[in-house]
């Protein structure tokens, strides 16, 4: 099978590359950017992805110099493409020039495209030479190296894109992997033709495989999982039954006491739908609560949450009379799990993943644990469902955090305010004294948010606001709409923790969030919709402020904020008014990248 290798410099997109080559048809294999080059003659193509460093950063990570001059079989140099970091190495190591720019880029840009041949071949059929594409950079390419010709720029980017037709390597300075750039897959299938690959991979074989390397994996042994009644975890549980049979694979929900409204009683529903007589519901909500009393900070909030998890699942195999001798532990991963984690070699941390705290780590590099959709994206899962025969209502249930409703309960000790300044350049605006997580330029960042008021009603126009505040203001990662009240005379933090009355008052509000967009028929136009409680009171109002956080995405390593009607907006905000605790109503109107989806 043709197959084109992805070199991962930690960029938090380098498995998205895979996944998009993938979906072209191809299959693609992801490998440390520092691989030596001569493991790579088999494959037709190399991507080299981008990275959270600058090129000039001691110890920085560079590619295997001979990769640009590796002959496959047909002794053709093999055709190479540099995105972002990789096409600053392809500068920096060919004879070019990269220096830090003028401004760092997050965000939607716009590239005038000089030459339309190579992997631009066939662009601007409306004879228009600009194109909307996604910038997550700091450093740029100054000078092209000696053979290269310029053949896109930005407004701020000289060298936006580059190419060497002889030697077939290109270069570009964006992320054409991430639906922000409205052409990046036709520059991507450009590539794929350019390397001659031929298009032989596809969902069904993955089935096919993955159910075979279940097999070989498991053994003789049989699978004990946590599940959640989420998409993943389902897809995961029926890809075990299917390959390992039902008296096998055995499932556990655990009831944390952080479920939406009605949650468990559902999930059961689910399981008794696709047939699965072997799971059993274990209420630790009590556990949970008294262990993250006093738990101020999110990533120690979730290294409990997967603690505690594992302290359940030890219990209930103790009860079973389970042993690892006869038994593996699966998990619903998926790739963006693994990747906000750090879980390739040199990608950034963004937050920790509850299936990826050290323990449960530990167990995964002991061969204990078995993870069936790991490799694939959630619109990959999704597709991988429905040829399993599962319910559409399952296959496009929101994606919901394993921590459940803890993640988006946040919680604070004392007021966190950026250094003195930030404030006054921005207008209209008013930052937050509490911090959400979020990546800028393939790094984590945790940052403070900034409310904005006295705006027009265009999303458009908010969302060009957005990005240039998180651009130009470094200590801002986040730009929320007032909706509810009118003004801010005043912000009040509470020292808060997570407890059953907070918990609470989030599955009212969630609940009457979700009822809502399904009664409006917009729930299918909304990847996910995350309702987050913040412990600040407004203008002395008690209560606490939610934000509201719909996003569009096909694969959650990128989204969009969603554009919602105002008059359905509103409609909602009257609704929320009326339920008890709540002093403020917000909305996210950032995209990922900056923000994250989930603020913890």
């Amino acid at each position: 099978m043709d197959k084109i290798a992805v070199l991962d410099f930690g960029g938090q997109y380098a498995h998205l590359i895979a996944n998009r080559i993938r979906r072209i048809g191809v299959y693609s294999d992801l490998f440390d950017g520092e691989i030596d080059a001569e493991k790579l003659r088999e494959y037709k193509g190399i991507i080299l992805s981008g990275g959270p460093q600058s090129i000039h950063a001691e110890g920085s990570l560079q590619c295997d110099p001979k990769v640009f001059d590796l002959r496959g079989a047909g002794s053709d140099l093999i055709p190479i493409l540099g995105l972002c970091y990789g096409h600053q190495i392809i500068g920096h190591v060919l004879g070019g020039k990269v220096e830090p720019g003028r401004i760092s880029e997050y965000g939607k840009a716009n590239v005038n495209i000089s030459n339309k041949t190579g992997i631009f071949e066939g662009f601007c059929d409306e004879g228009k030479d600009a194109q909307d594409v996604w910038m997550s950079h700091f450093d740029q390419v100054t000078k092209p190296p000696p053979g290269f010709e310029v053949t896109a720029h930005t407004s701020d980017c000289i060298i936006a894109a580059m190419q060497d037709v002889k030697r077939r390597i290109f270069g570009i300075q964006f992320h054409p992997e991430v639906t922000h750039t409205k052409n990046g897959m036709k520059i991507l299938r450009n590539f794929v033709e350019i390397t001659g690959a031929k298009h032989e991979w596809s969902i069904d074989k993955f089935i096919e495989s993955e159910i075979a390397a279940i097999s070989e994996k498991v053994g003789n042994k049989k699978v004990f999982m946590m599940v959640s009644g989420g998409v993943d975890s389902t897809v995961a549980f029926t890809l075990l039954e299917r390959a390992l049979g039902n008296e096998r694979v055995y499932g556990l929900f655990v009831d944390t006491g952080f479920l939406r409204k009605g949650e468990r009683e559902q999930v059961e529903g689910i399981f008794k739908a696709i047939g699965a007589t072997n799971v059993r519901i274990e209420d630790a909500s009590g556990e949970y609560f008294e262990a993250l009393k006093g738990v101020y900070d999110p990533e120690k909030k979730r290294e409990i949450i997967g603690a505690k998890f594992l302290e359940v699942q030890r219990r209930v195999f103790s009860e079973m009379g389970l042993n690892t001798n006869e038994w593996m532990l699966g998990q619903g991963t998926i790739y963006p799990d693994t990747i906000e984690t750090g879980g390739t070699k040199h990608a950034d941390k963004i937050k920790t993943h509850h299936n990826r705290i050290p323990e449960i780590q530990k167990m995964i590099e002991q061969g204990l644990v078995i993870e069936p959709i790991s490799q694939l994206y959630k619109d990959e899962v999704r597709e991988v469902g429905e040829k399993l025969g599962l319910s559409a209502d399952l296959v496009w249930r929101h994606p919901f955090p394993g921590p459940g409703l803890a993640v988006r309960c946040l919680c604070v000790e004392e007021e966190r305010y950026p250094d003195k300044g930030v404030a006054e350049k921005i207008q209209n605006g008013k930052v937050l004294p509490i911090k959400s997580v979020g990546v800028q330029g393939d790094v984590r960042s945790y940052r403070n948010p900034v409310v904005l008021f006295n705006q027009p009603k265009d999303f458009t126009a908010l969302g060009e606001l957005s990005t240039r505040i998180t651009n130009t203001v470094p200590k801002i990662n986040r730009a929320l709409l007032l909706l509810h009240p009118e003004k801010i005379d005043s912000i009040t933090i509470q020292k808060s923790h997570l407890t059953p009355s907070r918990i609470s008052i989030l599955q009212d509000v969630d609940e009457v969030v979700m009822n809502f967009i399904k009664e409006k028929k917009i729930d299918r136009e909304i990847w996910q919709f995350p309702t987050v409680l913040l412990p600040l009171s407004i203008n002395g109002v008690p209560g606490e402020t939610v934000v509201l956080r719909p996003v569009e995405s096909e694969e959650a390593m990128t989204a969009n904020f969603y554009k919602m009607d105002f008059a359905l907006l509103d409609e909602l905000v009257e609704r929320l008014k009326l339920v008890k605790g709540v002093s403020a109503v917000l909305y996210d109107i950032t995209n990922k990248p900056p923000a994250t989806i989930e603020w913890e």
